[in-house]
């Protein structure tokens, strides 16, 4: 099953600087990659401790994990192309 990259260029929190972290996605301002958020909350660490850890805001995680799940939110089906699901 193919996964849909998401296209950071459209969350403002985030930027991408060329030559620095070899141009990965970090919390704008900052050099903390987004990369290592997801990876710490998939190895179980808690929101705090990742603020703790890494001197990040609440509101910078809120915002990539906001952004991260709007886009992964199914689009909006336009009812003039909608299939009956009672028609199968």
């Amino acid at each position: 099953m193919a996964t849909a990259l998401l296209d950071w260029s459209q969350c403002t929190s985030v930027e991408s600087v060329p030559g620095c972290l070899s141009g990965a996605w970090v919390l704008r301002d900052t050099r903390m990659p987004i990369s290592v958020i997801f990876e710490n909350l998939e190895y179980g660490s808690s929101i705090e401790e990742i603020i703790e850890n890494y001197g990040v805001t609440r509101n910078q995680i809120q915002s990539i994990l906001d952004f991260a799940a709007r886009s992964a939110a199914a689009p909006p089906v336009d009812p003039a192309q909608a299939i009956d699901a009672n028609a199968f």
